[in-house]
């Protein structure tokens, strides 16, 4: 309507007598309108997508626009004026304006077409310009060992699937990394070069003792089909120098890796008031552990004591190749590490539930070394 107005075809003063004429400007009024409506469509189109990709794409500044943009900016202008020119050519000079209203009145037509025209451009580059993360801020991909069920009525499905508490993954989100998780069924190498470090959780089950070497106990209770998966996703990440954090189970398979063994059942050769799968909810403490000093464990958590949850039958015997960072009150091996200069740490406990500072200091050292 705005064009329509400036091209003096509205408005009862420019009836004509002469009814050709005056269908020709009627027509002509319906198909200005069209236009309108369509390049202000194609302006609105032109301002979500185009700006703010090449925005985006190309991290421009409040004081900086991109060539492409600018190109693709006077393209439009250009094709909006070459169809106000012709829709010039359809009317008698008495019909036109003169040239400096003309050449006033197209520049605003213009901005009414064109509303990005209308800000600012420092101004209209930060509205249109998202935040993004600084790539040294990066969040590195942590992946997590998952536990199988078979299914069955009254289960979370009645078909196979996997399963792991929540918070294991908020955990690793609160502390900066983007938690993936692991099936089974895959190339151990391949996966772990695309991630940045590994978290071998805990589970209901046992390392099977045939790894180290004894004859299994009547209570343990092994998942072959996850140590083996668990075992080679160990195996790459150490491989390709991945930060590893392995908790309860991921610890003692860990300390197996290492060379050790383990206690099968803790109950028969540490009998005391200790109890290590505690009787109270995992969200509370159920025993202090020492840390030892010096050691990587002791640097990532600022303390010589911390106070864990406990929930285990099995422990780690002999730690083989890997060094003791922690012990409980009665001696049991709480936390194990790997020397040397990467980060491959194992505690008994479950730091997931953050019920000491060290256990957010804990997934915040393996996130920060992952980066």
């Amino acid at each position: 309507m705005f064009h329509a107005a400036t091209l003096g075809i509205i408005g009862p003063e420019h009836d004509t007598p002469d009814p050709e004429m005056h269908n020709r400007r009627r027509t002509h009024r319906a198909w200005l309108q069209c236009h309108d409506q369509r390049a202000v469509r194609q302006a609105r189109a032109f301002q979500s997508r185009g700006r703010l990709a090449h925005g985006q794409k190309f991290g421009m500044g409040g004081s900086v626009m991109c060539p492409f943009h600018m190109i693709a900016r006077n393209r439009q202008n250009a094709s909006v004026r070459r169809e106000h020119d012709r829709a010039h050519r359809h009317f008698t000079t008495r019909c036109r304006l003169a040239c400096g209203l003309q050449r006033g009145l197209h520049g605003r037509a213009d901005i009414r077409l064109n509303p990005c025209l209308t800000l600012n451009h420092d101004a209209m580059m930060q509205r249109m310009t998202l935040p993004r993360p600084s790539p040294s801020r990066r969040a590195p991909l942590i992946g997590l060992t998952l536990d199988h069920e078979a299914g069955g009525p009254g289960q979370f499905s009645r078909y196979p699937f996997h399963a792991l508490r929540e918070n294991y993954l908020t955990a690793v989100s609160d502390a900066g990394g983007m938690p993936v998780c692991l099936g089974y069924d895959c190339d151990a190498e391949a996966l772990m070069a695309r991630l940045d470090g590994l978290i071998v959780t805990g589970g209901a089950f046992d390392v099977d003792p045939a790894l180290y070497g004894e004859a299994p106990h009547p209570l343990t209770s092994p998942r072959p089909a996850r140590t083996s998966a668990e075992l080679a996703l160990l195996r790459a990440a150490l491989a390709q120098g991945k930060p590893v954090l392995g908790i309860c189970g991921g610890m003692q398979l860990l300390a197996v890796e290492a060379g050790g063994t383990l206690i099968q059942h803790l109950p028969e050769e540490q009998p005391g008031d200790l109890q290590h799968e505690q009787p109270n909810p995992r969200h509370e403490p159920g025993h202090d552990v020492e840390i030892v000093p010096g050691t990587k464990l002791a640097q990532i958590v600022g303390t010589d004591r911390m106070a864990v949850n406990s929930s285990h039958h099995q422990a780690v015997r002999d730690p083989g190749a890997a060094r003791i960072c922690a012990r409980a009150p009665d001696g049991t091996i709480e936390a194990i590490e790997l020397e040397g200069p990467g980060f491959a740490i194992g505690v008994q406990w479950h730091p997931e539930f953050s019920l000491d500072p060290g256990d957010r200091r804990l997934y915040a050292a393996l996130v920060e070394t992952a980066r």
